[in-house]
């Protein structure tokens, strides 16, 4: 999805003394250049060229990880009925993995605005793919799943294509953000006001839009210096009892509490809840997810791993493990295999998840489906003014 870099692509190096503005977007995917060495320190003669620039691993190792966490998630939904205690990992996941992506793409949004350049990267990078997968999934599911009355509709995403058009939605109202003077609190406010208003209906998925918006918001007012905070050694040892209480806690409520508040896809008089507790849930549901998104973030590795190059690949592994994850359930394999719901079962559907969310994040696969994911257009749009 990117020229300029996106969240599924890898990412650019934030400077490690002062704040300047990123110079490509980036949604789940980017690449992101090193910051030019100190003047008057060995290397800093002669910057280098925008090519030899190199990725951060740090923000690649993080889109890696959080995927991985989305494709064992979406694993465990269909076995963790029988398990308490998985129920309780599930909604652990739940509670941080997409509000940690969408802040990172939030991040690598701060440089958007609507010039030409950036116009096509996000119709190519995001719209295009959501148009084609959208599609693709919809006609899975009527042919796989036997059911002929499936229809393909763009302005109703099916199960993981909401990020997508999401992503579209946030991205172009970047500016917007940029410009109020208290764009956090007024991003909350629509949250909870989008909680209490079941009549927004199921277009364009509005409703996870205006609910999760808080954190691409967050995400856009979020400099390098905070990730360098997030990093610090006392914030890991505080996120150990952190996560610690956290699955404690969810163990206990996991019996007494609707999935539905950890998808942000309905109202809370859609979920038989009383109109308030809407709000109320917004507010406490961002602060958990905050706390736990900053626990992951300062555990993820800062170097480069087996793993970093993977995270390139983010768009592929996200849009393709969907149907890895379907596909076993419209052939009956949990009905089928009942065992799959205990302890063996759950270990070995975890881990089967993981190893195929990675395999769809190499670079083959990356190059496969460039044409899908990051599809050049050319002949779609006018040359920029700029360079003629």
């Amino acid at each position: 999805m990117f020229q300029a870099p996106s969240v599924f692509q890898r990412a650019p190096l934030p400077p490690a003394t002062r704040e300047s503005e990123p110079r490509h977007e980036q949604t789940l995917t980017t690449t992101a250049p090193r910051p030019a060495p100190v003047p008057g320190t060995p290397g800093a003669a002669a910057p280098a060229p925008a090519a030899a620039m190199k990725r951060d691993p740090y923000f690649d190792n993080v889109k890696y990880l959080a995927i991985v966490l989305v494709a064992v998630a979406h694993a465990w939904e269909p076995v963790m009925d029988g398990s308490r205690a998985t129920r309780a990992l599930y909604m652990i996941v739940y509670m941080f993995h997409m509000p940690a992506f969408i802040l990172i793409s939030g991040y690598f949004s701060r440089s958007f605005d609507m010039t030409p350049s950036k116009v096509k990267r996000l119709v190519t990078g995001v719209a295009v793919p959501y148009v084609l997968f959208e599609t693709a999934y919809s006609l899975f599911k009527r042919y796989a799943d036997d059911s002929p009355d499936m229809a393909i509709s763009l302005v109703d995403p099916f199960f993981l294509t909401w990020f997508l058009i999401a992503l579209f939605v946030w991205r172009v109202t970047t500016p917007i953000w940029r410009t109020l003077r208290h764009p956090l609190p007024v991003a909350l406010a629509i949250a909870m006001l989008a909680s209490v208003s079941p009549d927004i209906g199921d277009d364009l998925d509005l409703q996870r839009v205006l609910q999760f918006l808080p954190f691409f918001v967050l995400g856009l007012l979020m400099k390098p210096e905070h990730f360098q905070l997030v990093r610090r050694r006392e914030v890991r040892l505080l996120s150990v009892p952190l996560f610690a209480g956290a699955l404690l806690f969810a163990y206990w409520v996991a019996p007494r509490m609707q999935l539905g508040w950890l998808y942000r896809a309905n109202g809370a008089q859609e979920m038989g809840a009383p109109w308030w507790s809407g709000a109320v849930m917004t507010l406490g549901m961002f602060g958990c997810a905050l706390a736990l998104t900053i626990g992951f973030l300062a555990w993820v590795p800062g170097r480069a791993r087996w793993f970093t190059v993977l995270g390139a690949g983010t768009i592929c592994g996200y849009l393709l493990h969907g149907f890895l994850i379907k596909g076993a359930e419209y052939a009956g394999l949990f009905d089928r295999y009942t065992w799959l719901s205990g302890p063996v079962g759950l270990v070995l559907v975890s881990l089967a998840a993981a190893v195929a969310v990675t395999l769809m994040c190499t670079p083959l696969v990356g190059r496969t489906l460039k044409w899908a994911t990051e599809p050049d257009m050319a002949w779609a749009f006018r040359k920029d003014p700029a360079k003629r």
